[in-house]
């Protein structure tokens, strides 16, 4: 059994998912504070999922997640905080501090958690007795805060003329020629979060009505975390790994976060012949690690179209394997068509010495290209291993009166905007605007 106490639980509906009636949206929300558990923690978890007002899950095949991700900074205490200034801030203002992630694409990929459409059935639970170490008022800069602010990527699907197209955000169907901040998108760009931005519009079909069908939807997220102990956690730090990153080895190279640039989305061309085994698309890419440590936890985050993922050594030794589950009907969690799931790995711990290579290998079926996919690799990197186990069993019968007063909380936190929908005079276009 665990030797941690039973996790307290917040739930919360949040989001800012806006304009989600017939549109894209691609919002940062507002920081979002776990007012319940403020102080020195150990994270364990966060799940979410994409929910009405009436806290039913909504399918992907009405809208779509393409991504949530949760990022921590710091802000100035007593900044009066815009919720729509907020993330451009980020990084570009003394107000704000942004905690980034362990590496390795940390200028481009700085969350903690976060996924996408296979949300509802992957797990992203921090193996015992390891946790995310957040809130250590040791590294609190003076005159600043905690926060949390959550991305949200969901794209309402309803009435579109194709559903692949719009989730893979192809460029012609939302009739865009330049990106979020107005400059003009680079050649032979067709499709990714640059042409899907928020307020855009994916092409509707002939004579469908959306003037009924506006929806207001939340982001659901149940965090997972204990009080930090540690005589009993070890901390672990997160490491995402991007297949696009353009790192390559030469002489001098440390693998720092300086040294990387990760694209983050790439497109997969259909192929033009079925060899053996099929059409499929494999990209690989080689990574230095530029750190000591143990590897307790993986997971691969990929697009419809996914075949599979793994980390392995440079001598083939598999560190994970991280597989898509596709659903077949039409309920949600089980989306004919879509990823509803990747597979997570929680190996015996795989030790890792700075400067040792891995390598990535992200595979997509072909028989059809795919515009903006991703290759991302979660993992989770212990400084230590636990020591031996009566040292650990010796604090389980002190552990147990906090378990027994371990509770749930749930939280609404209303943050949505709500969209209005209205036809624009050229309805020839099947082209619809929003307003908020």
């Amino acid at each position: 059994g665990s030797l941690l106490p039973d996790h307290l639980v917040l739930t919360s509906s949040s989001g800012r998912v806006k304009h989600i009636a017939l549109a894209t949206a691609l919002t940062s929300s507002p920081q979002v504070s776990y007012h319940q558990n403020k102080g020195h923690i150990g994270l364990k978890g966060f799940d979410a999922e994409v929910v009405d007002q009436d806290g039913n899950p909504v399918p992907l095949h009405e809208t779509y997640l393409h991504h949530w991700v949760v990022h921590p900074y710091y802000v100035r205490k007593g900044l009066n905080l815009s919720h729509l200034d907020t993330p451009r801030n980020l990084g570009s203002s003394p107000d704000y501090i942004l905690v980034s992630n362990g590496g390795l694409c940390r200028n481009r990929v700085r969350q903690y958690f976060g996924l996408g459409s296979e949300t509802r059935k992957t797990s992203t639970y921090v193996p015992d007795p390891y946790a995310i170490e957040i809130g250590n008022p040791e590294k609190v800069p003076d005159g600043y805060e905690f926060k949390w602010l959550l991305n949200i990527h969901a794209i309402d699907t309803r009435g579109v003329v194709d559903k692949q197209g719009c989730t893979e955000c192809r460029c012609d169907l939302y009739n865009v020629t330049v990106d979020e901040y107005g400059r003009a998108l680079e050649p032979g760009y067709k499709g990714g979060q640059d042409c899907c931005y928020d307020k855009t519009q994916c092409r509707l079909r002939n004579g469908f009505e959306s003037g009924n069908k506006t929806r207001t939807v939340y982001l659901k997220y149940t965090v997972r975390w204990v009080d930090w102990d540690s005589s009993v956690l070890l901390p672990a730090k997160v490491y995402i790994l991007d297949v696009t990153d353009s790192w390559e080895r030469s002489e001098g190279s440390t693998g720092d976060n300086q040294e990387h640039f990760c694209h983050v989305e790439y497109d997969v061309k259909p192929c033009k012949t079925k060899g053996y085994g099929g059409c499929a698309d494999v990209k690989k890419k080689s990574l230095m690690m530029p750190f000591n440590g143990y590897i307790v936890y993986g997971v691969a985050h990929q697009h419809a179209g996914g075949i599979g993922a793994a980390l392995y050594r440079e001598d083939g030794e598999v560190i994970c394997s991280s597989m898509p589950k596709y659903g077949n009907g039409d309920e949600p969690g089980s989306e004919a068509g879509y990823i509803v799931g990747m597979s997570s790995c929680y190996p015996e711990p795989v030790k890792v010495t700075n400067g040792e290579t891995l390598s990535l290998e992200f595979n997509y079926s072909n028989v059809i290209g795919h515009t903006g996919v991703m290759g991302l690799f979660y993992i989770l990197v212990a400084q230590q291993l636990p020591g031996p186990e009566s040292s650990l069993q010796a604090h389980s019968s002190s552990m147990s009166f906090l378990a027994f007063l371990a509770v749930t909380v749930a939280v609404a936190v209303v943050v949505l905007i709500v969209a209005v929908v209205y036809r624009r005079k050229n309805r020839e276009d099947g082209y619809q605007s929003l307003s908020t």
